[in-house]
């Protein structure tokens, strides 16, 4: 049955309410424009009126009558004088405008005094950097008017810089990264430590904007997300940098948060992921955090290479395959996971040659997360095994076709140990915790375009997803629910995520293929192509 259009009124009726909305709020602001004389002298006609009746309520009453008396003499004599009522009525309204207008102070138009001084040391600071002595007309110059620097500016309840507009001249090298960093770092000093601030360069119109920005929320606990399969949310990050917001519960409330979103799969051009930070920056939380949402549409295999028992609680759940930490099981997981790797893509080129769809068996997501591999890998080398990072070779490199996932996190200390398999093909990043620019920009690939701060929160970040910008992060808190210190609520939630109990994975070896580790088969080198 071919489907009928909808009534025009329900087409654009919303369209037609705004414009008769707009054509309201036109009318009425016209109106009060035309009447505002009228208002006023009703206005203070009302406030005469109110004074009148205060007088007459402090007379005494003994006093009332010659008070009449002389008001009704006065009425007399204006009536009878030439051109009185008018004199009178004319000087009424006179009176009732100006007691009618509006007595309100306005608003300050500039800076005060102290917010005066902090925007001319400020600009002082700037003129060594922005001046140059062949200029013939400086934009910046000791002593200069910092009016024509700063474009506009706003300042906090405490009196220091919210937002400033800079205007600096043609010839500054604003598009070499060591010129950008020295005034980043010279404004981060001289407006205010303890804040993170956002600079947006614009080079065609030779302008910086420097924005505070304010914290991320750290309340936000694990919860079910309302992501697609595929995607993964990593954190939250600000509105302004992507445009999309998760609906999130906190409590009873519920609120849009922006997200964070990584996708997997074939389509993915990031299918995989590196997570780097100091110990505490909440790495483990944000593994668990991936591992609960990898278990709504596949299976996990979690190796913990520092064999904290960070993990413990996803132990023997429905969907995961094992949670190893030591080297023989780490050994044997990952082994497993390569030969599944080659599995699924040699049955899947076999089917497409054959003409039919993929089996069901190679469409289900294969995560492979994997905590802290350079304890293992000393591990390996003192026994004189092979290293954990060997095995994720195929995993890696022929992951997105499989439907296979590896996320490996390190600490800061440990990053030189990383193969160069997981360097090469770990096009998504993340980095936790208290970081220098140099070090993110080593390990996002570019410097984020805020200045870090000392004092981070757990799970307090940036993240990169290929060749895209740097985003802000907070990882929601995920902490281990078998932990004493972890809270009730936390707790709770994160229980309620887990799957169900099944049988410990210890307790099933896993179904090793016959195909060995190593160089893939011609089939899945075909399918991979």
């Amino acid at each position: 049955m071919a489907r009928r259009p909808l009534p025009q009124i329900l087409s654009n009726g919303s369209a037609q309410i705004a414009r008769s909305r707009e054509l309201a709020r036109t009318a009425a602001d016209s109106a009060t424009d035309v009447l505002h004389p009228l208002i006023t002298v009703s206005r203070g006609l009302h406030r005469l009126a109110g004074v009148g009746r205060r007088k007459w309520a402090d007379t005494p009453k003994d006093r009332r009558g010659p008070l009449l008396f002389l008001v009704a003499s006065v009425i007399l004599v204006v009536a009878l004088v030439p051109y009185g009522p008018l004199l009178a009525a004319i000087s009424l309204m006179a009176a009732a405008a100006w007691t009618g207008r509006d007595h309100t102070p306005p608003a300050p138009t500039g800076p005060d005094e102290a917010q005066t001084e902090r925007l001319q040391s400020l600009y002082e600071a700037l003129v060594p950097y922005f001046s140059a002595a062949e200029d013939p007309a400086p934009l910046y110059a000791h002593g200069g008017d910092w009016e024509k620097a700063f474009a506009s500016h706003d300042f906090d309840d405490d009196g220091r810089l919210s937002r400033l507009l800079i205007r600096y001249p043609a010839y500054f090298t604003d598009g070499e990264p060591e010129s950008r960093a020295r005034i980043e770092q010279l404004l981060h000093a001289k407006s205010g430590r303890g804040r993170e601030y956002h600079f947006a360069w614009d080079e065609e119109g030779n302008e910086l904007t420097v924005a505070v920005l304010p914290p991320l929320p750290t309340d936000i606990a694990a919860q079910r997300f309302v992501t697609a399969p595929g995607e993964t949310v990593l954190g939250f990050t600000d509105p302004a940098d992507v445009p999309r917001t998760l609906p999130l519960t906190h409590g009873e409330e519920q609120r849009d948060v922006p997200p964070v979103v990584w996708r997997t799969g074939m389509r993915s051009t990031e299918p995989h992921l590196l997570v780097a930070g100091e110990p505490g920056s909440g790495t483990s939380t944000l593994m668990r955090s991936i591992a609960l949402q990898a278990l709504q549409y596949g299976d996990v295999v979690i190796v913990e290479g520092a064999g904290t028992g960070e993990y413990a609680c996803l132990t023997g759940r429905a969907g995961v395959l094992a949670v190893e930490c030591g080297l023989s099981g780490a050994l044997a997981s990952l082994e497993w996971a390569a030969h599944e790797t080659e599995r699924r893509l040699i049955a899947a080129n076999r089917a497409r040659q054959a003409g039919h769809p993929p089996p069901d068996d190679t469409k289900n997501p294969l995560w492979i997360l994997l905590d802290r591999p350079s304890a293992l890998g000393h591990l390996a080398a003192a026994d004189r095994r092979q290293d954990p990072q060997e095995l994720l070779q195929v995993p890696l490199r022929h992951g997105r076709a499989a439907g296979v996932t590896v996320v490996v996190a390190e600490h800061f200390d440990c990053l030189e140990f990383l193969s160069d398999a997981v360097r090469q093909h770990t096009r998504a990043r993340v980095v936790l915790g208290p970081a220098s620019s140099a070090q993110l920009e080593a390990i996002l690939g570019a410097p984020p375009h805020t200045t870090p701060t000392r004092d981070m929160p757990p799970g307090r970040g940036y993240a990169r997803l290929g060749a895209g910008p740097v985003l802000r992060l907070q990882v929601p808190a995920t902490p281990d629910p078998y932990d004493e210190a972890t809270s009730e609520t936390h707790r709770q939630a994160i229980l309620d995520l887990l799957p169900e109990r099944t049988t410990p994975a210890e307790a099933e070896p896993l179904p090793v293929e016959a195909p060995p580790v190593g160089a893939l088969p011609a089939e899945a080198a075909v399918a991979e192509t």
